[in-house]
């Protein structure tokens, strides 16, 4: 380099070539670093960012205390400027503003006498106007500054001294909050209730090992200055959790109705940070531009005595609905991103609840040892001098006369030193001592002055020996705080949807759900339904129009979800908690209110899924679909699992078909499909192999005839079921599984009941054990519930009992098995006398 200099003209020779992008880098880096540690972020400890500190131990400085007179805001400003915060005069004088408003800081650190601005967003009057001086707060943050707590630094230009941190006797950063933007992160930090940070902070002190669950029982959520509603806890829980979350504020309103008839929203607080005249100037806007109905005017009458603003509500419109539009449109509702960030031991670290609450504590008891150990230190010396008086006062006389003898002080003292082995500060004291300590009163007082001070000594070392003693200190100190300053909460909180599944609130419990061939959907809880005897009249189900009638019964957990598929291919979702409740007579709900399904669509079959977020259950489970044309499907679960609200397609289905029945199988199962004719058909169901979401399937049996369809389908998958097969003029039997050979898909099946004309065509095919009972319904509404181990098993080829009375032209519409209820006791024991006529087995 030297070589490369010398090569250069004289003037140049000092030019250093470098990196461009080495010197970006570093001061950059540099700059970020400044602004990280220096201006944007707060220490944990004090939870005060440098300007903050510098403007509330500057007004320390200059004196200005709450029970001291105000002074110039102009005069403050100065000093800190001139003192410790070289730095723009607004920096300082808009910090000292903002700790003077009560809705921007929930416990305010300075008193401000003047114009400070408005929640408005006014600006506050020139600093040359306004009055200022310290809060008590703000004193209790710097209390024992003085006493060596605390660091200090050296201020800009090395002329005196700053503290890198104040004391803090509570945990301003939780308390107060705070909010900036530094280079590449950024903090912003709510406001909490004193009384709950100082109870939390105790219960943490009590148990270093406290989860943040626990904490939360003290600490329940942000404190704002403006009050408002937490809408929501979801977001606070996280917050706390983990250092990031979003709180909803709502503001809090009500409604009032003069005595016109006339009605009104009145909303008394707002949420934090949110500019009110801006608020209500966008939402007038918004009311002009047509985008919020129902508003016939806004008014702000708020004063000195609270915020009222009001909003005129039109005679047609329903205030609760406006209320809603107006926290979706306006700032009525806002949020808070949570996400604290600050310095700890100089880096910037993200901190949940417990982490905010250790530090403090941590630097809290740093502070007291060194408190206690300043005190012990001053008590020492006090005591030393102390023992110089005693002795002096001891040996009164030869005192005196040494130091009558004494040419000039120095001599006395060394004179003091040497004779009675004072030490230097001792024998200075007594030469210092005015005469009237020489009186026997004044003696007694030096005495009991010297013993408490020993017992002072003694206590002062026995807490620097013992940590749970400074622990005792620190709760002591934080509760006398509470006393002093703790006040209620402001924000309210309201748990909102967000907060917990409805299934939180819901118990599991087993629903009758009933679909009607018009489309009305309701769901019972099933223990409305009372065990009949077989022939039992049956009571009275579902009360519907004479045209219409019960087509779809089955029981579900309220946990579930249903997949319901329609006529025409398509499935939707729903929790068996989203179906309306209704008794058993009761009609239930159109249930195009519910789902999207299309006008000349209708529901076909429904099945209960435990859930569908569980991959290894999704994808080892299949849905079998049958259509009444005898197509059979098989498609995975996993294709299933994607709710959306307007459904999809699950098959495709050809013209002159229509779905007519879904299972839901592990694969493995053995399949029966049973036609109105009477026959069944029984195959593996690995004869049928998966396909995708949208195919339409293959054969899966033959029919016989124009008139002749698929009646069901059902899945075996226990290998102690029976097949129970019910006809529409009230016939059932049940035959061992057995009795139905297995064959390969497609053929026209075995003969699966003897019908005639007295049992009616074949209407249903179920899988029973003698565990189940059934459930049946006519077209008229009737219901009648029995046990299946009433029913004997019987050949393949047979009638059948009757298994529910019927009118003459009435018909059985839908059949279900379900689990029998323990201690369930027959509401009729009217047992029917047909008995079964045993016929051949079919010969095919």
């Amino acid at each position: 380099m030297a070589e490369d200099n010398e090569n250069l003209p004289l003037g140049d020779q000092n030019i250093i070539p470098i990196n461009i992008e080495d010197e970006m880098r570093g001061a950059y880096i540099d700059y970020s670093m400044s602004v990280i540690i220096s201006r944007a972020l707060p220490d944990v400890r004090d939870g005060l960012k440098p300007v903050h500190r510098r403007v509330l131990y500057g007004m320390l400085d200059l004196g200005v205390l709450h029970n001291r007179a105000y002074k110039k805001s102009a005069r403050i400003v100065g000093e800190v400027l001139g003192k410790y915060h070289p730095h723009g005069d607004s920096s300082v004088y808009d910090t000292m503003v903002r700790m003077a408003q009560e809705w921007s800081l929930r416990y305010p650190l300075v008193d401000g006498q003047g114009n400070f601005g408005s929640v408005d967003g006014d600006s506050p009057a020139a600093m040359r106007y306004t009055e200022a001086r310290l809060k008590r707060m703000a004193e209790e943050l710097l209390h024992d500054i003085n006493k060596e707590t605390v660091d200090f630094q050296p201020n800009f230009d090395d002329s005196l001294k700053e503290p890198t941190v104040l004391p803090g006797k509570f945990p301003n950063l939780l308390v107060n909050g705070t909010s900036g933007i530094a280079v590449g992160m950024a903090t912003n930090m709510a406001p909490h209730n004193l009384t709950e940070v100082i109870n939390g902070t105790i219960a943490y002190i009590d148990n270093n090992d406290i989860e943040i669950p626990e904490l939360m029982e003290h600490v329940t959520a942000p404190d704002f200055p403006t009050g408002a509603t937490i809408y929501g806890y979801q977001g606070v829980r996280q917050a706390y959790e983990t250092g990031r979350g979003r709180v909803v504020l709502r503001a809090r309103a009500e409604f009032e109705t003069l005595k016109s008839g006339k009605e009104q929203i009145i909303v008394s607080e707002i949420p934090y940070q949110v500019n009110k005249a801006n608020m209500i100037e966008k939402t007038a806007a918004l009311i002009n531009d047509k985008k919020l109905e129902g508003i016939s005017d806004i008014r702000d009458e708020s004063d000195r005595d609270g915020m009222r603003i009001v909003y005129d509500i039109k005679k047609d419109a329903i205030p609760n609905i406006v209320l809603n539009n107006l926290y979706k449109y306006t700032q009525l509702q806002s949020s808070f991103g949570v996400n604290n960030v600050a310095l700890v031991k100089g880096r910037p670290q993200t901190l949940n609840l417990k982490d905010l609450i250790k530090y403090f504590v941590e630097h809290r008891h740093e502070v007291v040892i060194r408190r206690t150990q300043y005190e012990l230190n001053e008590a020492e010396k006090r005591a030393h001098i102390l023992e110089g008086y005693l002795i002096a006062l001891d040996n009164l006389d030869e005192v005196i006369n040494l130091i009558r003898a004494s040419r000039d002080p120095e001599i006395a003292k060394a004179g003091l030193m040497e004779k009675f082995g004072l030490s230097e500060i001792q024998a200075k004291a007594i030469l210092e001592m005015r005469l009237q300590r020489l009186t026997g009163l004044e003696r007694e007082k030096i005495q009991k002055e010297y013993d408490e001070i020993m017992k002072l000594i003694d206590h002062l070392k026995a807490i620097l020996e013992s940590e749970e003693m400074r622990m005792d200190i620190i709760k002591e100190e934080l509760s006398e705080l509470r006393d002093k300053y703790g006040d209620e909460r402001r924000s309210d909180i309201e748990h909102a949807a967000d907060d917990f599944t409805a299934e939180d609130m819901i118990p599991d419990e087993e629903m009758v759900i009933t679909i009607s061939h018009e489309g009305y959907i309701k769901r019972t809880p099933l223990t409305e339904y009372r065990t009949q005897g077989r022939g039992g009249v049956g009571s009275k189900g579902a009360t519907s129009k004479t045209d219409d009638f019960t087509e779809h019964l089955f029981v579900a957990s309220t946990h579930n979800y249903l997949l319901i598929f329609t006529e025409l291919g398509k499935v939707f979702w729903k929790k068996v908690w989203e179906i309306p409740e209704g008794q058993k007579a009761t009609k239930g709900r159109a249930i195009q209110n519910l789902i999207n399904i299309e006008s000349e669509d209708s529901i076909r079959a429904v099945i209960n899924v435990n859930t569908l977020s569980d991959e290894d259950y999704i994808n080892n489970n299949y849905i079998v679909m049958c259509t009444k044309q005898g197509v059979i499907k098989k498609t995975s679960l996993e294709a299933y699992s994607r709710p959306r609200q307007n459904g999809i397609n699950a098959i495709t289905i050809h013209e002159g078909d229509e779905l007519l029945n879904v299972n839901l199988t592990n694969g493995n199962n053995h399949i029966v499909i049973a036609k109105k004719s009477g026959k069944a058909i029984h195959f593996n169901e690995q004869d049928v192999r998966p396909m995708g979401r949208t195919a339409a399937g293959v054969r899966a049996v033959r029919l016989e005839g124009a008139d002749d369809y698929v009646i069901g389908m059902v899945c075996v998958a226990r290998e102690d079921a029976n097949l129970l097969v019910v006809t529409e003029k009230g016939y059932g039997k049940r035959s061992d599984m057995d009795a139905y050979r297995i064959t390969k898909r497609g053929g026209k099946g075995v003969k699966a009941m003897n019908i005639t004309e007295k049992t009616g065509a074949l209407v249903a095919i179920k899988e029973v054990v003698d565990t189940d009972d059934l459930m049946i319904i006519n077209k008229s509404g009737i219901t009648i519930r029995l046990a299946v181990a009433n029913l004997r098993i019987m050949g393949r080829a047979t009638q059948g009992v009757r298994l529910i009375k019927l009118g003459d032209k009435d018909e059985i519409s839908s059949v279900e098995k379900i689990e029998k209820i323990e201690g369930e006791e027959p509401e009729i024991e009217n047992q029917d006398d047909s008995t079964s006529t045993e016929e051949n087995n079919d010969k095919e």
